[in-house]
């Protein structure tokens, strides 16, 4: 479907990218004509990775980093453009090829990537592989000494995290939820948005750190709490989702022209980010290369549908996307982006959003 009256689907004035907050340099760096934005998909990834001097992040920190895939690889990128130290461990050594060439060690375990290092940052997909990680045999509990310091990047379930938590106290290890916001877009840029929680001196000391991964870093709260904003931030993403492709595929069968549709909407109160980053960079361009996986979009409407149940919280919207992402997993969309769920929408409605760029 072409769009001959409006292709100018972009965010109201000043609004930040999907990725996260920009600082002033990168939205310079993203400049130019709307209509151009979208072509080339929004952020412009490699004009503002942090490198050398432009890097935030205290220098010379010695880091253990475990899990270089999709998000955990350009987390580490970063952070060694920025002066730090790596070691990094991944299940597949050549998903650290780059790392090494860049100057990281590598480690055979988990467990051999903690030793005399000021911290380790775990990225991983699903919170069972946090606990295997450092629980597990050969895992971060085994290499570490009472004062070692745990950051989980990953989007854990906050149950998970505290029990976690009380694991490494009895032994003297600090460990602090920190997830991530912000695709791998954003984790390529360092645009990322960090939500911390656990001791807030521990935080303090590292945050010039966690600088060089994200350019929003949040103190949340005591342990948990930044699992459980990232949970509620991921649950409105994917629900915003869910009903945005309701209302595109309702107005364009209702004779509107998509791009005229977005664009309305844009610079309209139910304007939002999934529809101006997401959407344009990835479903309007018929593109599912995953920026975010559907199999994790799943997983974490699950952590907070299962969130609510254990604290009592009404869940109804929630649960019903919570079925529409069931639907895509059985699908087989799990591999794809997250904006693939939409395609339901699409084959339901018998309308196809696609943007001729």
């Amino acid at each position: 479907m072409s769009a001959t009256t409006a292709l100018m689907i972009c965010p109201t004035k000043n609004r930040p990218s999907e990725s996260g907050p920009v600082s002033a340099p990168a939205r310079k760096r993203q400049g130019g004509q709307p209509r151009e934005r979208l072509r080339r998909g929004g952020l412009d990834v490699k004009a503002a990775a942090p490198t050398g001097d432009q890097a935030t992040g205290e220098k010379g920190m010695k880091i253990g980093f475990i899990g270089t895939g999709n998000m955990g690889n350009p987390m580490a990128a970063n952070l060694i453009r920025a002066g730090h130290q790596l070691t990094v461990h991944d299940l597949r050594r050549e998903a650290a090829t780059n790392l090494l060439e860049m100057g990281a060690d590598w480690a055979d375990s988990p467990k051999e990537a903690v030793p005399g290092n000021d911290a380790v940052l775990t990225s991983l997909p699903v919170p069972r592989d946090v606990e295997a990680v450092v629980l597990g045999e050969g895992g971060v509990l085994e290499g570490a000494d009472s004062g070692s310091i745990i950051f989980d990047l990953s989007t854990n379930s906050p149950t998970v995290v505290r029990r976690l938590h009380e694991v490494c106290a009895e032994r003297g290890v600090t460990l602090l939820d920190s997830p991530v916001s912000g695709g791998t877009y954003g984790a390529a840029a360092g645009t990322l948005a960090v939500m911390v929680g656990g001791d807030r001196a521990t935080f303090d000391r590292f945050e010039p750190t966690l600088g060089a991964i994200g350019s929003h870093v949040v103190y949340c709260g005591d342990i948990g709490a930044g699992s459980v904003c990232k949970i509620c931030n991921n649950l409105m993403s994917m629900g915003i989702g869910v009903l945005l492709s309701e209302a595109l595929t309702l107005g364009v069968k209702a004779g509107v022209d998509l791009g005229t549709l977005a664009d309305v909407i844009a610079h309209s109160s139910g304007s939002s980010r999934r529809l101006t980053e997401k959407f344009s960079r990835f479903l309007f361009q018929g593109n599912f290369e995953p920026g975010f996986a559907t199999a994790l979009a799943a997983k974490d409407v699950r952590l907070a549908t299962d969130l609510g149940r254990e604290y009592g919280v009404p869940m109804d919207l929630s649960n019903l996307v919570d079925q529409r992402h069931v639907e895509a997993m059985f699908r087989g969309f799990g591999p794809e982006d997250s904006d693939a769920v939409a395609r339901i929408q699409e084959e339901k409605a018998g309308v196809q959003l696609r943007l001729d760029v």
